[in-house]
């Protein structure tokens, strides 16, 4: 009888964790800190736009979010470039509730995200 319990929870760990559902927005706001002045901006985006912050080019591909808790949580598709030095600053995945894990790494800026926007 233990041994078929320990079989039957081998099993179980081995098995997939249901992954939670997302959802896609059309859109983010993103936050902008410029560490020299001290001043934020809110950048609200929609999905395929670029916008100018600084000389930073900012760009959304994807805002989702899990879909049963739209506020919970925003997960956002960026790439940022510099353009004084034609170079890509950050190009990935950056996480509303762990901005650091994920962080834009500039002298002056900091930009990271608050929300996905419907």
């Amino acid at each position: 009888m233990t041994r078929l319990l320990a079989i039957m929870l081998l099993i179980g760990l081995a098995l997939p964790v249901t992954a939670q559902q997302v959802a896609r927005a059309n859109g983010a706001m993103l936050r902008g800190l410029d560490k020299v002045s001290g001043r934020t901006i809110d950048i609200n985006m929609a999905v395929g736009e670029t916008k100018t912050y600084g000389r930073l080019e900012v760009s959304l591909g994807e805002c989702r979010y899990p879909a049963g808790n739209p506020s919970s949580d925003a997960y956002a598709q960026l790439t940022i470039r510099d353009v004084t030095q034609n170079t890509t600053v950050f190009a990935g995945w950056m996480i509303a509730s762990s901005p650091a894990l994920s962080a834009l790494d500039d002298a002056r800026y900091d930009v990271w995200v608050i929300s996905c926007q419907s």
